[in-house]
């Protein structure tokens, strides 16, 4: 017996059901479509019943993980670029800094909440444009906190991050990407 011959579960079927409703919220399918589908993801009892559903839909993406922690004691914590953003990070670091650049990364979520626990450095924070940061839960003794032209208010539909934590003998600079001059 083949494995799309193999009969399916309750799960499987709601797992489809679930992805065919992203794949309406998205604008893939139609409403018809859409209940069409549905009923025959219920209906479903072999895994080849519930592939012929969502073949033609992209493949579901493994959600980014709800708690990340980044540390070093001598080094310094960067992501950069295309990176799965977590809906929470905690990251600590005794004598390096800290850069977190989310203009580019992929986050799922509309609210971010960075924990960061500093002695000797420093922490960057770069949002994509439209993005707000409220900070006043972060304490930092002996440096500076900034956060330029970053509003502090969550809007609607754009990213909002919550930074606590503190710094001893470090500060917190939070800002949108530069722009870069002269580029193709």
């Amino acid at each position: 017996m083949s494995e799309m011959q193999m009969r399916v579960s309750d799960e499987d079927r709601e797992r489809t059901a679930q992805q065919l409703q992203q794949a309406f919220t998205e604008g893939r399918l139609t409403h018809p479509e859409l209940e069409d589908r549905l009923e025959n993801a219920l209906k479903a009892k072999t895994y080849g019943d519930l592939l012929g559903l969502i073949s033609d839909l992209p493949a579901e993406q493994a959600p980014a993980a709800e708690v990340v922690e980044l540390a070093s004691k001598s080094g310094s914590v960067k992501r950069t670029g295309d990176w799965a953003v977590p809906r929470r990070l905690r990251c600590s670091s005794k004598y390096g800094s800290v850069e977190l650049d989310l203009s580019k990364a992929v986050v799922p979520h509309s609210v971010v909440d960075i924990e960061l626990d500093l002695t000797y450095g420093s922490a960057k924070i770069i949002l994509p444009d439209g993005g707000a940061a409220n900070i006043d839960a972060f304490n930092s003794d002996w440096g500076h906190t900034s956060t330029s032209d970053v509003p502090s208010r969550q809007r609607p539909g754009a990213l909002y991050v919550v930074i606590t934590g503190r710094s001893k003998y470090g500060g917190l600079s939070v800002r949108y990407a530069r722009k870069r001059w002269f580029t193709h």
